[in-house]
């Protein structure tokens, strides 16, 4: 009552505002009168439209895209019309005020003669009672059919046909023989609104609303489960939704967890619901699996399939994912303003009414009816997997066949409907009597109350009460599991949880105290010495441990693919291969000839070149030819090797054990315990870690280079630190996380098979994606990757170097006579000028 008060004195401070000011309608008639008069003269006569609009909203933008859109089509294809509409758009920023304060702007400085907006209930009121006062048309197509609404003559409103939906999902129920239901729906004016045509149809056939459950926008997760458990527990298993987007990304997730989405449960979203559905995220989706939704129905035509293309490329990607429905409208009262305008300038209000009844819109068949440009037919939708899936239609009063040959009010021309859980009967509308009145047996639950992994477990104790709740990743999995069987769950938190001795010490009170514990639940390790006392059940995570690593984000890894010594391996052959092409080529090449210092120059660059293969000489000997052949192909090869070494080290970022390199894991843990026994990790030095912020700042620092842990744990630390860590690789060394039951209990098969089922339909992976918050975990792989050697390429350089080799024998050994002789003659002549003076006679001796 309060809240109602306080928004009937936020509309009177808003009437009295707008009253202050009447002087608007004087002024806005003024401009009338003088716009007939003083027409410009020009071939185009423009026709303002105000567009007030929350342009910080997905809708506003969509709106203000179709509009604009929508205009340049309309006079691309009436080119001959002599007048243009053009649209002026206002910020509304969402509130009522300023919506208001935008109008009138857009009404005193920019003569527009029709307004459209509002986008809640409360900005439509006062907008509407603008344009009555000022007599120009106000168009609105956010917001509900209300009876407030319809005593302004000036108001237009683009909006589904409530009346009618709401007697197609009451002719379900009847069908169904649902007498009993929830309602859902969220504490807001227009959301209350649109609601009650629904409400007032059940009423009159006898169908009993056992709960209404306000939700606020502002609710969290804990609220919306309060809300549910109080649903559960009255037994009503039909539930009608009518809330946004953001609130049913919460609810069906939640209501996953509680049970509420599996067989014998039913879920009705309204079209105002699904109309609003722009981009459901990935868990939400695909925990509405089974959900019946009706929605505006939009006939799939090329025009609509086209105009969407060219939409959604006006906008951002991560803005949209589909066109929504008033997108759609918002085209079609473009397209009515255009015609109204060419056809009644005089009077617009008239041609807005008149030119609607006379053309097809992308929403097809546009009726008019008290002002209201209505959608009638709705799509009966039903959410499958992560998408969506039509069973037929409601329209006029009948439910439709999908190929709209049949009709009938019965809910037999329907497709078969998948509902929660995968089933086809339909469900009851409340637990059976003896379901529901049978007692429970009760099952006294054991957890460990020290974990300090909240996603995997997190036990708390109310000290008023003393009654203890946990939930985390584990607990749902049991949960879960346990359902079918009719437990009532009482949880019992063992209070030092820290080591893998305190978790044998918990797992032996299952066995050393059957009076008080039937069952342990946790991150409890399966081994082999726990199971001589105890049954497990299968793993339900992932089993072995796992090494995680900090990402290597060294400046100079483009250099670690290869070693040094095959750097500098490659060099010396760049450097060979330049110096016997210019061996070969200088005598008759003059690309190789010159100075020295041009011919060391020519040679070294060439060499190099042909690593991308753009040398620039010319070679003139085949001998030539087939060295650098040989050597492109040597390139060849080793530049494929390092790329791909080199995406290997980038993307998995694989390294190796070595044995000075230190490895940290939890003292006193079961990681610790197999890395001190098994060989795989013989050689590091190890140092033991007491909190998980020592593994952080530990890899951070560099203290340890590696972490090992069970797979779970290190999952969480990767998911938590995805861009600083990654995982190297996995051992299969230990057997997962199980539930721990009393020897003999026939419970160990029931849930082993329930958790193989869960598995089987990757629920379970389902389950461990909503409580890490990750989708996927980085790639592991069992292979480490080793920079590459000379070694790795050793038969590569030794054909090089013989090709090389052979080629300069070639070159040698065909040197012709003359060659050979002035080669003789040249050393001839160099021994004469060197040692001829000392061998010859002296004229002294010649005379005796």
């Amino acid at each position: 009552m309060e809240k109602c008060m306080m928004h009937t004195n936020y509309f009177h401070l808003i009437m009295f505002f707008i009253l202050s000011i009447s002087f608007v309608s004087i002024t806005c008639g003024e401009t009338h009168q003088k716009g007939e008069v003083d027409k410009v003269s020009s071939m185009y006569e423009d026709v303002h439209i105000g567009l007030v609009v929350d342009m910080s909203s997905m809708e506003g933008k969509f709106v203000r895209n179709s509009i604009s859109m929508a205009l340049s089509d309309f006079y691309h294809v009436n080119n001959g019309y002599r007048t243009r509409v053009s649209v002026l758009t206002r910020d509304s920023h969402g509130d009522p005020l300023q919506a208001l304060a935008a109008a009138m702007d857009l009404l005193q400085t920019e003569q527009v003669e029709t307004l459209v907006g509002g986008q809640s209930l409360l900005e439509a009121k006062v907008l509407a009672e603008l344009g009555e006062k000022a007599k120009v048309p106000v168009i609105s197509f956010q917001v509900p059919t209300s009876s407030t609404l319809t005593k302004y003559s000036y108001f237009i409103q683009a909006t589904h046909d409530t009346d009618s939906e709401a007697k197609g999902i009451t002719t379900l129920f009847r069908n169904f023989d649902w007498a009993t239901v929830v309602l859902i729906y969220e504490d807001d004016d227009d959301w209350r609104e649109s609601m009650q045509p629904l409400v007032g149809h059940f009423q009159q056939n006898a169908i009993h609303i056992e709960y209404k459950a306000e939700v606020s926008v502002s609710c969290n997760e804990e609220c919306i489960v309060k809300h549910l458990r109080k649903i559960k527990s009255l037994g009503i298993r039909i539930c009608v939704a009518h809330v946004s987007e953001s609130i049913a990304n919460i609810i069906f997730p939640c209501a996953r967890k509680l049970g509420m989405m599996e067989e014998g449960h039913a879920w009705i979203l309204t079209a105002r619901s699904m109309d609003n559905f722009q981009d459901t995220n990935y868990l939400a989706n695909e925990a509405m699996e089974g959900v019946i939704g009706f929605k505006s129905y939009i006939p799939l035509t090329k025009e609509l399939h086209n105009f969407t293309l060219r939409w959604k490329r006006s906008l951002l990607p991560e803005e949209v994912t589909r066109m929504s429905i008033c997108s759609v409208w918002a085209h079609d009262i473009a397209w009515s303003l255009a015609r109204a305008a060419e056809v009644a300038r005089v009077h617009l209000l008239e041609g807005i009414l008149e030119s609607t009844t006379k053309h097809k819109g992308l929403s097809g068949d546009i009726k008019i009816m008290d002002r209201k440009i209505i959608s009638y037919k709705f799509e009966i939708i039903n959410m499958i997997g992560r998408g969506e899936r039509s069973v037929g239609f409601w329209s006029s009063g009948s439910f439709v066949t999908k190929n709209r040959r049949k009709n009938s009010s019965s809910t037999n021309v329907l497709e078969t409907i998948i509902w929660p859980g995968g089933s086809t009967r339909i469900p009851e509308a409340r637990l059976k009597k003896e379901e529901s009145h049978s007692k429970k047996k009760k099952l006294r639950v054991l957890v460990p109350a020290g974990n300090f992994r909240p996603q995997l477990l997190e036990v708390k104790t109310d000290s008023k009460t003393g009654v203890t709740a946990a939930r985390g990743y584990c607990i749902e999995v049991f949960e879960t599991s346990i359902r079918p069987f009719n437990y009532e769950l009482e949880y019992i938190p063992w209070p030092v949880a820290f080591n893998y001795h305190h978790y044998n010490e918990l797992a032996y009170a299952i066995y050393d105290q059957k009076h008080k514990y039937d069952v342990a639940v946790g991150d409890i390790t399966i081994t082999d010495n726990r199971s001589t006392y105890v049954d497990f059940t299968l793993p339900f995570t992932d089993i072995g441990l796992a090494v995680v690593a900090a990402k290597d984000k060294s400046m100079w890894i483009i250099f670690k693919p290869m070693t040094l010594s095959l750097w500098l391996t490659i060099v010396a052959f760049f450097i060979l291969t330049g110096a016997v092409v210019w061996l070969i080529e200088r005598h008759d090449n003059t690309d190789f000839q010159g100075s020295y210092v041009h011919q060391i120059g020519t040679m070294l660059s060439f060499g190099f070149s042909t690593l991308v293969f753009a040398h620039r000489e010319r070679l003139e000997h085949s001998l030539s030819r087939f060295v650098v052949i040989v050597w492109i192909f040597a390139v060849l090869i080793l530049t494929s090797n390092y790329t791909a070494t080199l995406t290997s080290v980038m993307t998995v970022q694989q390294i190796q054990l070595k044995s000075h390199e230190n490895i940290g894991f939890f003292s006193d843990s079961i990681a610790a315990k197999l890395v001190y026994d098994n060989p795989t990790f013989q050689g590091p030095t190890y140092k033991g870690l007491k909190a998980a912020d020592d593994y952080i700042n530990a890899l951070k620092n560099g203290t340890i280079l590696f972490i090992v842990d069970e797979v779970p744990y290190v999952k969480l630390l990767v998911t938590r630190y995805p861009s600083q860590f990654y995982i190297v690789k996995t051992e299969s060394l230990t057997n997962g996380f199980g539930f721990v039951f009393q020897k003999g209990s026939p419970l160990v098969q029931n849930v082993s098979r329930e958790i193989a089922m869960l598995r089987r339909t990757e629920k379970l992976k389902s389950m461990e994606n909503w409580w890490f918050r990750r989708d996927s975990m980085s790639s592991t792989a069992d292979n480490t990757c080793d920079p590459l050697s000379v070694y790795t390429f050793r038969g590569l350089f030794m054909i090089t170097g013989v090709s090389f080799a052979f080629a300069l024998v070639v070159y040698l050994i065909p040197w012709n006579r003359e060659q050979r002789q002035a080669v003789i003659k040249h050393f001839q002549r160099y021994v004469n000028h060197r040692f001829g003076r000392a061998i010859r006679p002296s004229p002294t001796t010649t005379a005796l």
